[in-house]
């Protein structure tokens, strides 16, 4: 049976301030914890033992998943002293890992949500005899993400930097941030230092003349590594567009946690999350959104495409969109805040006094 590694230690400072408090894969998504949803998926596709790579927050994991046996899984906890890099995260769990030499690791980034087919990417490793075979995902525009060209057969041919001119945009496959590496190959990297697979790892063995194969799907793939990102994750994920077993409700226009308050002229919609013992005002409109624990979106307020963090208080009548709003913040009634503005934890804005808009 493929066992699996899971990169869940950056500190997500890109989301802050969603990472203030909880490391980046334990922030909710549809109602669970993002992590949830990978660890799903990986057991559905037949994998039975887990190792977590940690380092931020380290504690937070263990104390929520236990030994893994609720999602029918084994899972292990190793805590990096000092950051150690993708390539070096991998090694620095490679002693619990079961596997033998010449057997296939699944290594997954903690911040991806993907409907990657999860067999076939093990599949396509075995039968092409490669020593690392890549998930690669088409996108439109590819400038901000390293190339990954490929010959007819499928095998890799370079890693090229992010592109700066349209000459050298020669292919618009990117790494998508889910591999499976022989065993013997994780243990050739180098301990205790630093190691990134991106940059050093996979063009080394490229120069080697390992075989590394691409296998390219483009079904869904979403990285999570922005507030807007992540909450459009969650919403795709409540509306269906986004494959997970571990949503717990109905997919459809919005998610309601078991004891959260929604008033009844309160509308949501757009895959809207609303955690356990929010609270959502008569006449609020709540679209796309993400509503953690006992929230409070106040009467007559709109709330779209943003986030509100566990225990946060949105006054009547209040206008988000596209914000976040951390754990704890104050923002009174009459406010408008717009185009990604964050709001720190425990913040307080008083009423009527941020707008982009003129008073009617």
């Amino acid at each position: 049976m493929t066992e699996a590694i899971l990169l869940v230690g950056g500190r997500g400072t890109r989301l802050r301030p969603l990472t203030v408090h909880t490391p980046k894969p334990m922030v909710p998504a549809a109602g669970v914890p993002f992590l949830t949803h990978q660890l799903a998926r990986a057991r559905a596709a037949g994998v039975e033992h887990v190792v977590l790579a940690t380092s931020y927050l380290a504690e937070v994991f263990e104390p929520y998943f236990g030994d893994g046996s609720g999602l029918g899984l084994h899972l292990e906890y190793v805590t990096e002293e000092e950051p150690l890099g993708t390539g070096g995260a991998i090694r620095n769990v490679a002693s619990r890992l079961h596997s033998g030499p010449g057997d296939p690791v699944l290594v997954f980034n903690g911040d991806i949500l993907t409907g990657l087919d999860i067999r076939a990417l093990v599949e396509t490793h075995t039968s092409s005899g490669a020593d690392v075979s890549l998930h690669l995902t088409k996108v439109a525009d590819p400038r901000a993400f390293g190339l990954v060209p490929t010959d007819a057969d499928g095998r890799v041919t370079a890693f090229l930097e992010k592109p700066q001119t349209p000459e050298e945009i020669v292919t618009d496959q990117i790494n998508a941030g889910a591999y499976v590496f022989d065993r013997s190959v994780i243990d050739a990297i180098p301990a205790d230092r630093p190691v990134s697979v991106e940059r050093e790892t996979f063009p080394g063995l490229l120069a080697k003349g390992a075989h590394l194969q691409g296998m390219v799907d483009s079904t869904y793939w979403l990285d999570l590594g922005t507030p807007q990102a992540f909450v459009r994750g969650s919403a795709d994920l409540v509306l269906g567009h986004a494959p997970s077993p571990a949503v717990p409700g109905p997919r459809g226009e919005r998610l309601v946690l078991d004891g959260a308050e929604v008033a009844p002229g309160a509308r949501l919609t757009g895959g809207t999350a609303v955690g356990a013992g929010a609270v959502i005002g008569e006449g609020a409109r709540v679209h796309g959104s993400t509503v953690l624990d006992g929230a409070v979106v106040g009467p007559g307020a709109v709330v779209r495409d943003s986030l509100v963090g566990t225990g946060a208080r949105i006054g009547a009548r209040t206008v988000l969109e596209g914000a976040v709003i951390g754990d704890g913040a104050v923002v009174g009634e009459d406010n408008e805040l717009r185009d990604g503005i964050r709001v720190w934890c425990g913040a307080r804005l008083e009423a009527g006094s941020v707008r982009f808009s003129s008073d009617c």
